[in-house]
């Protein structure tokens, strides 16, 4: 492990400010009549154990949307990559907050514009950049930056190498560089925007979820039946293009994933064939449906999908919680999620819901969720992003309320690759101080801290999405 060049020392001591540093490297800042104190539960050094512990523990990461790194090397010709160049970093996510902060769509077009030069755009991002900096996106970019081109601060003095240290990075092997060498990520799990399932040039590192999000949203017949060769006339043909893509792919996928919560909520019914057969031949004719019909279509949709992927084992993950963009979230719908998620779980006993986001900021729901159902999962994917602290909140209060067998505490959740390193260090700060607070509190000793570590960071995403025999599948498929 030392070998590698991992998230650094100072990294990790920066990012856990100055009164965790002084519970972390000694008491030697405390007042005499306080040393005299015992410290009824813990000592100042176990910090530093936990948070060494954390730093050397590989990490899962079950959720991504990366690109195959060939794609990468397309460059602005690829409709993902609006601009290559270290704006890159800034075009998922913290664009958003960019754009809530003030900065006019016209100039975030021209800051991520393939045709001004790199260095101009910091003069684009300037204003903007101090609003910015602090939250879950700024600080996921900003400590990316430090890590990987040597720039403690961006600005105009330091853009020049920030650059240079994007057109260095970007190379062949870059990949396994950022995310093995440096972030300390075992495996992957990505859900590809733009196929159901991506053949990965990588397929032990990208290991692959299969969408059904167009199995059951639309349907998309487009982009799920000429594949299988089979002509879709009536629902039954839509059946068989739904298992075609199980049969082919089940063996080699971690999951099954939908996001469909964008569009509505979780709240699907058990409707049998014959209730949608005509709904369906609706749509085939490309006649416009009601909502309720549209919901009924989907509702039967969802659970056949559902059905197939617990037929194959494979773990159901779906959105909860917060929308990715801006300026459009109806934060009203999303606070259903918790109670339609143990509707799911109830219908379906024998099927494993893995409720992604923790559902924010809806997470203490979502927790009793966990608590109460045996098949329910929580993955914490993209929370430490979008409110670190209350993803901190939630993980402390998860482990002393739910079975730690059932939490998944990492997913980038990112388009370009960079930024995942320093998501992956705010995650690492995030789970070190969860588990030092719960030592110091008196809810963990800290042998079962150190123990938990392993569970919540790897061995829980080994299990529930059976790795070894994946990867075991994987590395002899053709496209391996």
């Amino acid at each position: 492990m030392k070998d590698k060049k991992l998230i650094t020392r100072r990294t990790s001591l920066k990012g856990i400010g100055a009164a965790g540093a002084v519970s972390l490297l000694g008491p030697d800042g405390l007042k005499a009549k306080d040393k005299a104190k015992k410290p009824p539960v813990s000592l100042p050094n176990q910090r530093k154990i936990i948070f060494e512990k954390v730093w050397q523990t590989p990490l899962i990461d079950t959720h991504e949307h990366l690109l195959e790194e060939k794609q990468r090397f397309q460059g602005t010709s690829h409709p993902r990559i609006p601009s290559d160049d270290w704006s890159l970093l800034f075009s998922h996510y913290l664009n958003s907050d960019l754009i809530t902060s003030g900065m006019p769509a016209a100039k975030m077009n021209q800051f991520l514009s393939p045709e001004i030069d790199p260095i101009d755009k910091w003069k684009i991002l300037a204003p903007y950049w101090p609003a910015v900096k602090h939250t879950g996106y700024g600080q996921a970019v900003h400590r990316t930056i430090q890590e990987l081109y040597e720039v403690e601060e961006l600005s105009a003095q330091t853009v020049r190498k920030v650059q240079a240290g994007y057109v260095k990075t970007r190379k062949p092997g870059f990949y396994q560089s950022i995310l093995h060498d440096r972030a300390n990520i075992e495996s992957c799990q990505v859900n590809c925007l733009t196929q159901p399932f991506m053949e990965s040039d990588m397929p032990t590192l990208l290991m692959q979820d299969l969408s059904i999000l167009g199995m059951i949203n639309g349907p998309n017949f487009k982009q799920y039946a000429p594949t299988t060769g089979i002509e879709v006339k009536n629902l039954a043909d839509w059946h068989k293009v739904i298992d075609w893509w199980f049969d082919k792919y089940a063996a080699y996928a971690v999951a099954v994933k939908s996001q469909q919560a964008y569009s509505r909520d979780i709240d699907y019914e058990k409707l049998p064939a014959e209730k949608v057969e005509s709904i369906f031949t609706k749509k085939l004719e490309n006649k416009s449906l009601t909502q309720p019909q549209r919901k009924a279509l989907e509702d039967h949709l969802f659970w056949y999908a559902v059905d197939k992927a617990t037929q194959h084992n494979l773990p159901i993950k779906l959105h909860t919680g917060y929308y990715a963009g801006h300026n459009g979230m109806p934060l009203g719908r999303l606070i259903n999620n918790p109670g339609s998620a143990t509707d799911l779980c109830r219908r379906s006993p024998q099927s494993r819901f893995v409720f992604m986001h923790i559902c924010y900021p809806y997470y203490e729901e979502l927790i009793s969720v966990a608590k109460h159902y045996t098949n329910a999962y929580i993955d914490m994917c993209w929370s430490w992003i979008i409110n670190p602290l209350a993803a901190k909140d939630f993980l402390k209060k998860y482990l002393v309320t739910a079975p730690a067998n059932k939490v998944l505490t990492f997913g980038g959740d990112y388009i370009p690759v960079e930024p995942v390193l320093g998501h992956a260090i705010i995650a690492r700060m995030g789970i070190a101080q969860v588990l030092s607070e719960l030592v110091e509190e008196g809810w963990l000793s800290q042998s079962d801290a150190l123990e938990l570590t392993d569970t919540i960071m790897h061995s829980n995403a080994r299990l529930i999405f059976n790795l070894q025999e994946k990867t075991k599948n994987l590395k002899h498929t053709h496209w391996a």
